[in-house]
């Protein structure tokens, strides 16, 4: 599961075992900034990960140690470049902040995150840090707005005043008081962060895709309404999952003392 043409080596997708991608940033001689043919090659590796039955996690990661991702090319953008360039219209910029997918997507941030980076971080599922990672917005300080989901995600996983701090003032964050305040799941010297995140990705992988796909669902939903509708919600979602031949596996596996065969459906 390789790049197919020029434009797609801005970014690497392989398979890791069975159930698991690995998606890479790869312009690592510009710290994995985010031009036009990234955010091309991003949005069809999501959709190539979402329309593969197989593949139930992914991760996302990037090239080298430098950076994991400086935010959109501002070396493009001062030569003119149209900011719609580094958008798609099915998942925002970079072709991923706003993307639709089902499954579960776990950063592993192997350098700082910065800008656009920090939204790409914010946009998936769950985060592991290398130490050598830190995050802010600096977008105020260039006349800009973190609205690819940095002024209003920030503020769900963070403390109040420490985003506002971050958001507005240009603080940041070093992984250890990140992890600290939940921001990523742990932080972990650089050899240990692709070991560490294929860990948790194996783990997930190993359980029932519509089981793990529905949660998140419902997970995702926990900051955008009221209790009442997530009750709702997260009953009729058990509903639909009660009915799949997954649901039915999981119980007779555990009965017959053996690992479960989940079949996606």
């Amino acid at each position: 599961m390789n790049a197919t043409s020029p434009e797609d080596d801005a970014v690497l997708l392989r398979r890791e075992g069975e159930h698991v991608a690995v998606v890479t940033l790869n312009r690592p001689q510009r710290r994995n900034a985010v031009n036009g043919a990234l955010a091309q090659a991003l949005d069809r590796a999501v959709k190539t990960i979402e329309a593969d039955p197989s593949l139930r996690v992914a991760i996302l990661t990037a090239a080298g140690r430098q950076a994991f991702c400086a935010g959109a090319d501002l070396k493009e953008m001062a030569a003119g470049a149209d900011a719609a360039s580094r958008s798609t219209p099915d998942g925002g910029f970079a072709g991923f902040v706003f993307a639709p997918r089902r499954k579960l997507w776990i950063a592993a941030v192997n350098g700082p995150a910065v800008a656009g980076g920090f939204e790409l971080v914010l946009a998936c599922d769950m985060a592991i840090a290398s130490t050598d990672a830190h995050f802010s917005l600096p977008e105020v300080s260039r006349g800009l707005v973190a609205s690819a989901g940095g002024v209003f995600r920030l503020p769900r996983v963070l403390p109040r005043g420490v985003a506002i701090e971050i958001i507005a003032a240009g603080g940041s964050l070093d992984a250890r008081r990140a992890a600290e305040l939940g921001l990523v799941n742990r932080a972990v010297a650089p050899d240990e962060l692709m070991p560490e995140a294929l860990r948790i990705a194996t783990r997930a992988a190993a359980n029932a895709p519509l089981a793990v796909q529905g949660s998140l669902e419902v997970a995702r939903r926990a900051h955008d309404t009221d209790e009442a509708e997530l009750r709702r919600h997260a009953h009729e979602v058990a509903e639909r999952i009660f009915e799949s031949e997954d649901a039915r596996e999981g119980p007779r596996a555990f009965a017959e003392h053996r690992a479960p065969l989940w079949r996606g459906r």
